[in-house]
């Protein structure tokens, strides 16, 4: 296996995705990617089957505030103060995707620990809720209202974010590190009556809390960028190369 780390800096919306989304379409056999990165601007991503009417588009707009469509599934998602890691995995008859759902998950868990030794509690959930019928519901559109097996929490509380596709022969996985509060905000811009913003704002803030909340300080990119690198090398064994090139014929454009 030939395991690759890429640092990608702050992107736009367009770029972060359209950036995922490439990486698993020219995957190369026996290649392991991890991809790190911010938003700049903040960016609204909605799940790929996620309506778009869903968001007030002129009020992100006037906020500057982008708005993307995901290639993997889930509800909206406010990016701002987190960083965000993606990667690119292999499928075989020895992983199945909720295999590899759970050990990215740890390795993330090992990765955090690395960064401070306070965050030694953190767990992993246990139960998985029927996403079937939470949709169903007219306050479905924010991601980040309920936890998934296997996604990383802390006292009972949703720390890190989630979706995963399958391509053929790969998974792609990529989702949100919170480190401040501002991804709860994403209720501002849902097309929602007051009431039922107001019903969503509470149980994301039942449901979630960052690593700046938790520790009492401002986070470290640099230094949580290394430590997760870390905790995937311990995780997984292995060492990482440097960095990937995307091929040539791939033109991302960050705007």
């Amino acid at each position: 296996m030939n395991w690759l780390f890429i640092n990608s800096g702050s992107g736009t919306g367009r770029f972060n995705m359209d950036y995922d989304l490439q990486l698993a379409k020219n995957y190369k056999d026996e290649e392991f990617v991890l991809r790190l990165y911010k938003w700049d601007p903040s960016c609204i991503s909605l799940g790929a089957n996620q309506t778009p009417n869903s968001i007030n588009s002129e009020l992100a707009r006037q906020d500057n505030i982008d708005i993307v469509t995901r290639p993997t599934g889930g509800r909206a998602v406010l990016h701002a103060e987190e960083l965000t890691y993606s990667v690119i995995y292999p499928l075989d008859f020895l992983s199945s995707a909720k295999d590899i759902y759970r050990q990215l998950n740890l390795a993330i868990l090992k990765g955090l620990k690395i960064y401070d030794s306070r965050l030694s509690s953190f767990e992993l959930e246990n139960h998985q809720p029927n996403f079937a019928e939470i949709y169903k519901k007219e306050n479905n559109d924010v991601c980040f209202a309920v936890s998934a097996k296997s996604e990383i929490k802390f006292s009972g509380k949703k720390i890190v974010g989630s979706a995963q596709r399958k391509f053929e022969n790969v998974v792609l996985q990529h989702g949100s590190i919170l480190c401040g509060p501002f991804h709860k905000r994403i209720t501002h811009y849902l097309n929602l009556s007051d009431e039922k913003k107001e019903e969503i704002e509470k149980e994301i803030e039942s449901n979630t809390i960052e690593l700046g909340e938790i520790l009492n300080e401002k986070i470290d990119y640099s230094r949580l960028t290394l430590s997760l690198c870390k905790g995937f090398e311990e995780h997984y064994n292995m060492t990482f190369s440097n960095s990937l090139s995307l091929p040539n014929e791939l033109i991302l454009t960050n705007n």
